[in-house]
Formats: structure tokens, C-alpha cells, sequence
């Protein structure tokens, strides 16, 4: 695949791999002759030639796959194999596009996805169809095709995916919108930031819980009963996901998180994980002065290696106050970044999940 800049392969998705997959099979039958590549159009209408790994076909039936390649994105699909088993049906001119062993079954409104059917997205199935409608025409005035997306490793990656989350069961999803996986693609987080969101408000959620990862979401789960469907983990894209609350309507969102992620919020980044976003020791110092903090440890404070570090030196010091202010200007930027519109909690927890500080609506 191709190379950026920063030499960084782009991949492709787990769409594009089901359309190539379901392309070589269909002119394996076709010319009765197995593929080994394949190329495919993609949705902007550029090519893009995909490798086909096993190719197996009869007269009136075929099994191809490929290995998913996520290209330098670290994406838990990466080296999976997509299989696609075509047949023929009696529906002439229809193209039947369903899911199989390792394909997540949707069981949650709000992903624009029919509840209980296969997690395929609308994206890869409209590839799959116009890129078989380009080879079958003839076909198609006769019969009808059934495309049958298998992953077979698909059960065990579902849980590594945001699929639980999101109310996709027993494995993983068939997406791509644009068919190539840019490497850490900010897009892609982005799109499931807003689709988690989707899900909370078609679940009839009016409450969020923004966590910066994992461990602060279980923190979270501890002090806030809320249904799963309510938490939404947002990495680094704080000012995106409060945002998007707003534009949703959300009637509370808690921003929860430890001191590092909070700090470069307090400072008022938007997105933490940006180059040049190292958390700010300057500004941490300077909320320390407001706390009092004499000068030797205002200078330990800015030659301080991490926000951890800086939380330590804090606590040890016993600064009063310092932890609050983290959180108050947390909550005037995140109150900003959602227009005013979302009445925010904003919750720092300590790493064994004590409540540092808190700042919610007086």
C-alpha cells in the first residue's frame, strides 16, 4: 500500500477486503479461473488492488479471502482473514449481502445498523454491490448473488473492538468509508466517538460519561449507576466529544479522568494527544502559586518529568487547593467547547481511584 509523508503504510479496511474478496470470487466463477489479485473501486471512485489469499470455485458457487492489512494503523482487525462465499439465488437482479460466523450481530438502535441483523456497514455493502454489478451484469438478468462475509477469527477480536460497547455481538463489524485505513486515523476515532453517542441517545440516554480510557471509565462505573451504553471512552479528543454532547443535546456529560489528561484540559487543548501537547508545567506551576506553593516547589514543579510527577510533589507538599483548580478550569473549557449548552461534572481520580478534586454546576 501506499506511503505517506511521514512513511507511515495506509491500509485497507475490513470493507474493502469483503468487496475484493466478494469481486474475485464472483469472476473466478465467471472465468472459471482462480484470482490472485484483484482491483476494486473504491467509494471516491479511485482503484485500489487488493491481493486475494485463497481462491476456490465451482461452477456456480465460490469461496475467496483476503488478509485484512491495516497498514501501519494499530487496528485489531490487522491480519485478519475476510472470507466470502458467493452463490447464486433465484432473486434476479438482487444482490444479498449478509454476515456469518465472526460477523457481530447488532443489538442496539442508534448505528443507523437493523437491530439483530449483521454489522455490516451501509459504506462496504453499497462497494460490494457496485463493484459486482461492474463485472455481472449478465448475470444479474438471470439470477440473483448472496454474499456471505465469514470471519472465522472474527468471535475472539469483537472483544477488542468497541463492538461490546456498542451492542455488536459475537465479532467484529464489516466498516470502511472510504475503503483505506489511514494510519491513526483521528477520523476514525472520531466517527466512533459520535457513534457511541448515537447509541447513548437511542438507548434513551440523556446523561454521558466521557472517560479518557479504561481504567478512569471503571473508576467511573464505581460512583456513577448508569446504564454501559452511558460511558463513552473519548482518548484524546475531549473538546470533539463535549462538542458533539452539545450538538446532541445531552442534558449532563461527567468528564472523568487522572491529572494528565486533565492537565492538558485545564490548559485548554482541545485534542491531548496533538504534537506540542506535552502537558504544560508552566501553567501547572503557575495553578500551584495561586495554591501558595513556596518557590523551591514551584521549581520542582516545572523541571517535573510527567503530570503524575507533578501530582506527587503536590501531595507530598500537601498543596491545598491545587487538585480544584485543575478540575475548575477543566470545566470552563469543556463548558465552552460545548457552546454552554451541556451542564458538565468534571471528576479527577487519583491511580488507585480516590476523588481528587471534583467541579460541577453550583
Amino acid at each position: 500500500m501506499s506511503k505517506d509523508k511521514a512513511n507511515l503504510k495506509t491500509g485497507y479496511t475490513t470493507g474493502s477486503s469483503a468487496t475484493a474478496a466478494s469481486k474475485a470470487g464472483l469472476l473466478s466463477i465467471i472465468n472459471q479461473q482462480k484470482i490472485e489479485n484483484i482491483d476494486i473501486l473504491l467509494p471516491k471512485g479511485n482503484l485500489i488492488q487488493i491481493p486475494i489469499f485463497s481462491c476456490d470455485f465451482e461452477l456456480d458457487k465460490a469461496k475467496c479471502s483476503v488478509i485484512k492489512n491495516g497498514g501501519d494503523d494499530p487496528d485489531v482487525t490487522h491480519g485478519a482473514e475476510i472470507i466470502v462465499e458467493i452463490s447464486f439465488t433465484e432473486n434476479v437482479d438482487e444482490i444479498e449481502i449478509d454476515g456469518g460466523e465472526g460477523v457481530g450481530i447488532v443489538t442496539k438502535p442508534g448505528l443507523g445498523l437493523e437491530i439483530n441483523k449483521a454489522a455490516i456497514n451501509p459504506v462496504p455493502k453499497k462497494m460490494i454491490i457496485e463493484n459486482l454489478r461492474k463485472i455481472g451484469g449478465e448475470i444479474l438478468q438471470k439470477k440473483g448473488i448472496k454474499v456471505l462475509i465469514l470471519v472465522p477469527k472474527g468471535k475472539e477480536l469483537g472483544p477488542k473492538t468497541d463492538n461490546p460497547r456498542l451492542g455488536i455481538k459475537g465479532g467484529i463489524s464489516i466498516l470502511g468509508t472510504s475503503g483505506i485505513v489511514i494510519p491513526f486515523s483521528t477520523a476514525a476515532f472520531a466517527a466512533s466517538i459520535r457513534q457511541s453517542l448515537d447509541v447513548t441517545v437511542a438507548m434513551g440516554g440523556d446523561t454521558v460519561v466521557l472517560t479518557t480510557g479504561g481504567r478512569s471509565e471503571d473508576f467511573a462505573k464505581k460512583m456513577v449507576d448508569l446504564p454501559e451504553h452511558c460511558f463513552v471512552q473519548i482518548g484524546d479528543f475531549s473538546g470533539y466529544a463535549i462538542q458533539q454532547c452539545g450538538k446532541k443535546e445531552f442534558k449532563k456529560a461527567y468528564v472523568v479522568g487522572f491529572i494528565g489528561k486533565l492537565a492538558k484540559m485545564a490548559a485548554g487543548v482541545k485534542q491531548t494527544h496533538v504534537k506540542g501537547s506535552k502537558v504544560n508545567m508552566n501553567f501547572l506551576a503557575e495553578l500551584a502559586q495561586k495554591c501558595n506553593a513556596n518557590e523551591s516547589i514551584i521549581q520542582d514543579i516545572k523541571k517535573a518529568n510527567t503530570a503524575r510527577h507533578v501530582s506527587e510533589i503536590i501531595q507530598k507538599n500537601k498543596i491545598v487547593g491545587f487538585f480544584d483548580l485543575i478540575c475548575s478550569e477543566t470545566y470552563k473549557h469543556m463548558r465552552k467547547h460545548s457552546e454552554e449548552k451541556v451542564p458538565i461534572d468534571v471528576i479527577l481520580f487519583d491511580f488507585e481511584g480516590k476523588i481528587l478534586a471534583r467541579k460541577s454546576e453550583q
